[in-house]
């Protein structure tokens, strides 16, 4: 828990966006909305979340966001293209004026590809602005890399905004 008179930076995101009049949108994979919550459980919150769509399968990214199944196979669901796609989606279907994407492999497992386990591809993207995205590598349990992976999504909205 962070001192008393410490914000974390999920207060301090809420306290931007509502200075700005600014709303979020979050699509989440691997965390499966765990970055939502830790936004969603401040006061104010409903004032700047619009909402997250826990698109944890290829299916749900291709249905619930738009994005294109092929090229979910050909850059693979946890890269930069489906995580930047993922935000874009999110940004799209939402109307927000911000979005983060978490898509990543949290384990304990592989998913058969080479992508490691505990690697997290973070995209963020804002209206009329440009996509970018980032990668991390987390060596922890499954729940440590969601966690941490939520955390880091959260602070980088924060950096961004």
């Amino acid at each position: 828990m962070p001192n008393s008179g410490d914000a974390t930076a999920a207060e301090l995101l809420v306290k931007k966006l509502t200075a700005r009049s600014k709303t979020l949108a979050l699509a989440e994979s691997c965390t499966a909305g765990l970055a939502a919550d830790l936004i969603a459980r401040l006061p104010g919150a409903s004032n700047v979340l619009w909402g997250s769509f826990v698109s944890y399968t290829v299916d749900a990214k291709v249905k619930m966001l738009g994005l294109d199944r092929a090229a979910i196979e050909k850059y693979g669901p946890v890269s930069r293209e489906t995580a930047c796609a993922m935000a874009e989606g999110a940004l799209e279907k939402s109307g927000a004026d911000f979005a983060a994407a978490v898509t990543g492999l949290a384990g304990p497992g592989g998913d058969g590809t080479a992508v490691p386990v505990g690697t997290v591809w973070i995209a963020l993207a804002v209206r009329g602005g440009e996509t970018g995205a980032q990668v991390f590598h987390y060596k922890d349990s499954r729940n440590g890399v969601r966690n941490s992976a939520a955390e880091q999504a959260v602070k980088a909205l924060l950096t961004m905004i």
